[in-house]
Order: C-alpha cells, then structure tokens, then sequence
C-alpha cells in the first residue's frame, strides 16, 4: 500500500506493457525537451539549471510521512519552471529522478517512464501553464510572483499525482479501489504541494530580488523587469 500511494512508482505495481508505452512517451517528451532547451540554454542559464537540479535533488530526498502508511516528497517542477524554463526545468527534474532510481534505488527501473511522465513532463507543464496565465494577470510586484510559485506549485504536485491514478486504471497490478487511490493521492499532494509551494515562493521571490534576471519566468512573460522596493516593476 505504501508503494501505491508515494509519489514514486516502484517496480511491479503498474504492469508492464502500460509500463513499456510510458518509457515511450518519457523519451520522446525529453528529446522535444531537449530539442527546445538548446534554444535557451546560455551563459546565464546553463549554471542555474545546475543549481536548480542539485536543489531538487537534495530536497526530493527528504522523503517524510504525511499519512499512516503514506509517504511523499517535494517535486521542484514549479521552482524549475520558474528559474530556468520548462524545458531545461523538465530536464532537471528527470535527470533527478534517474540518478535517484539508478544510485539510490529511489523508484523502480521498470517505472522510470511512468515516473518522469508523471514528475518531469505532466508536473513541470502543469506548472508552466498556470505560472504563464498568472504572471500575466497578476500585478507586476514581488509578491505576485511569490503567489504564482505558490499556487502553481500546489496544482503542479496534484496534477502529477493524478498522472499515477490514470496508468493505475490502465495497468494497476493490485486490487485498490480506484476512487480511493485518486481521493488520498490528491489529498496527500494537496498537502505536499503547499510546502513546495512555500519553498519555491520564498526561493524565487530571494533571486528576484537580487538577481530578477536571473528568473526565466520574469524574462519570459513581463517586458524588461527590474527590482524596485515595493516590487517587480516593467
């Protein structure tokens, strides 16, 4: 049951051919990942997805209990998002996951593809979605931006977590109920997702501050920002 409902999949409980396709649709997402990440990758942005990753990989090793017998760990697709792009940030998450899985044998081999199907591609895009919508509504302050991560990163981690509810009902190897296992993944992950969602407020509303060109979000959908005192300012 454990295994079930943490936010990696391990071996065994999605089968194998469903297991199969989602290895599939990992690899071709990363490789138009790729493909589009040269395009953004620079001086300024290639040192930050190096600290974005080794960010992400330190905190999705705190795994913690939220529930009894339910487990769960922070993501970082929305902070990724945020600071260097969907594309480089779905390439950091999934570069994460794989040395989780083949060092630390944090996921099952078998489920990597569903894992970074459901973390690295459908996370990271839900995210990016809401952050593009809300950073061109809200007003240009700093604590505008710092809502946005927080919100995106709250619907980032359910979206996620439902992305396991659907290969279960295409694959699932146990007998669950399949209501049951969408009503705690999503409960779980709401809880999960307002932690994240802090985190990430708090670390990109820091850079903002100091360094708002150092923000992808920032460059990407508000024309020439600056700092001011009381916020991001066109």
């Amino acid at each position: 049951m454990d295994d079930v409902q943490a936010m990696h999949i391990a071996n065994g409980i999605i089968n194998g051919p469903v297991s199969l396709i989602f290895i599939v649709i990992a690899v071709a997402g990363l490789a138009v990942c790729v493909s589009r990440a040269k395009v953004d990758l620079d001086d300024r942005l290639a040192p930050m997805a190096g600290l974005v990753a080794a960010f992400i990989f330190a905190v999705q090793m705190l795994n913690f209990q939220v529930l009894p017998g339910v487990s769960g760990h922070l993501l970082g697709g929305t902070l990724a998002v945020i600071l260097v792009g969907p594309w480089v940030g779905a390439l950091c998450v999934a570069t994460v996951l794989l040395v989780q899985a083949l060092v630390f044998a944090d996921g099952g081999l078998t489920a990597i593809g569903l894992n970074i199907t459901n973390m690295a591609l459908i996370g990271t895009a839900a995210a990016y979605l809401l952050v593009a919508l809300l950073l061109r509504i809200l007003p240009r302050t700093i604590a505008s931006l710092g809502a946005t991560a927080l919100i995106a990163s709250i619907i980032g981690v359910v979206v996620a977590s439902l992305g396991f509810v659907v290969e279960y009902a295409l694959g699932g190897t146990t007998q669950l109920s399949l209501g049951g296992i969408a009503a705690t993944m999503a409960g779980v992950h709401t809880l999960i997702g307002i932690g994240e969602g802090l985190i990430a407020a708090t670390t990109v509303v820091t850079v903002a501050r100091v360094r708002p060109d150092l923000v992808y979000a920032l460059r990407a959908f508000r024309k020439q920002p600056t700092v001011a005192k009381t916020g991001v300012t066109a």
